[in-house]
């Protein structure tokens, strides 16, 4: 009597693939743009995907001063921190924040999109957010892929 035998194949840093990808932000909104970098970085499109590996690709977006916010989020969605003294709460629309560095809202989307934990900030050095149409990673010859065609 013959058995099947499957074995699960778990990715480790040693065997995975990681490409270079290149997305351009113009006209997308950006929490869907946010949801689908955050997949790729996190290597879910991936047939190998492991959850506790970094197994993503490293993700080049561009032209993220052209992207768009639904409804009246530009005035009414804000971003709170802490400088950490009595009374140290400071906010932000996403308009002032948009004014002051134009790179931050993708960052923070995609960020708040990863695992909190020790795994998540290592996949979040793999993002790489420039303002216009050019970058610094041209050397690394990323591809570039249409958001529209994943799911």
């Amino acid at each position: 009597m013959s058995k099947l035998s499957y074995k699960t194949v778990s990715a480790n840093k040693n065997t995975v693939t990681k490409e270079w990808v290149l997305v351009d932000a113009d006209g997308q909104t950006l929490g869907r743009l946010a949801s689908k970098i955050a997949m790729l970085i996190r290597g879910k499109y991936k047939p190998n995907y492991t959850p506790h590996v970094d197994c993503g690709d490293n993700v080049v977006v561009i032209n993220a001063e052209k992207i768009n916010l639904t409804g009246k989020k530009w005035t009414d969605k804000s971003y709170i921190r802490h400088t950490g003294y009595p009374g140290g709460q400071r906010s932000l629309t996403a308009t002032e924040m948009f004014e002051k560095e134009p790179t931050r809202l993708v960052e923070k989307a995609v960020k708040g999109m990863l695992p909190k934990n020790i795994l998540g900030s290592a996949l979040f050095r793999n993002l790489y957010v420039y303002a216009g149409a050019e970058h610094n990673q041209t050397a690394q010859a990323p591809k570039a892929i249409n958001l529209n065609d994943l799911k």
